[in-house]
């Protein structure tokens, strides 16, 4: 098997499909290399890595950064969970739309959402744990959020009555953010 990057329904989110090598003893797979992922476009210097630990249910995000804006590689090193990626990039054409895919630690998918990008994940396992690289630091104070039911942007959530934080739960709807603070789309 080959590394595949796969164009989703947005085209600047890309489903990853590592090359896995499995024997007698598990397996091995690389979960980046500089080189073949710029070959792809994915064209970063990652800086941070953040691990995320979630029971079955939980639902974090939308979330972003405006001014610190996270290009992001996720992918799911135990459960499983549905990734959400959606576009609020002022002047897009796609914006308000959303791209979602499954990943967990049996099919080793991985996601790329680039800046620009709400991001958020529903954990359908009893629990789950996530790997996601960031191309820039988090910034306290930089933080925002769209609502995870946000009607018109209408994502297909496995959850009806996910766990939320507060935080989360208080997030605006999309049409409802000042656009000072949405990130601008540009070619």
């Amino acid at each position: 098997m080959r590394l595949k990057f796969i164009t989703t329904s947005l085209p600047d989110i890309i489903l990853i499909e590592p090359a896995v090598f499995t024997d007698h003893r598990g397996f091995f797979m690389e979960t980046f290399h500089h080189n073949k992922y710029t070959e792809a476009g994915i064209i970063f210097n990652f800086v941070q890595d953040n691990r995320s630990h979630s029971i079955q249910g939980a639902l974090r995000g939308l979330h972003y950064q405006l001014k610190h804006s996270q290009a992001k590689l996720i992918y799911v090193i135990s459960g499983e969970i549905f990734d959400v990626a959606v576009d609020i990039r002022l002047g897009s054409p796609t914006f308000g739309q959303w791209a979602g895919a499954v990943l967990s630690e049996k099919n080793n998918h991985q996601i790329y959402i680039p800046k620009g990008f709400a991001h958020g994940f529903c954990v359908l396992s009893e629990s789950a744990d996530i790997i996601y690289k960031c191309s820039e630091l988090y910034t306290p104070g930089d933080e925002y959020g769209i609502l995870w039911s946000d009607p018109d942007i209408n994502i297909k959530w496995p959850a009806t009555d996910p766990i939320l934080s507060d935080k989360d739960k208080q997030n605006p709807c999309l049409k409802d953010v000042n656009k000072e603070f949405l990130p601008i789309y540009t070619l």
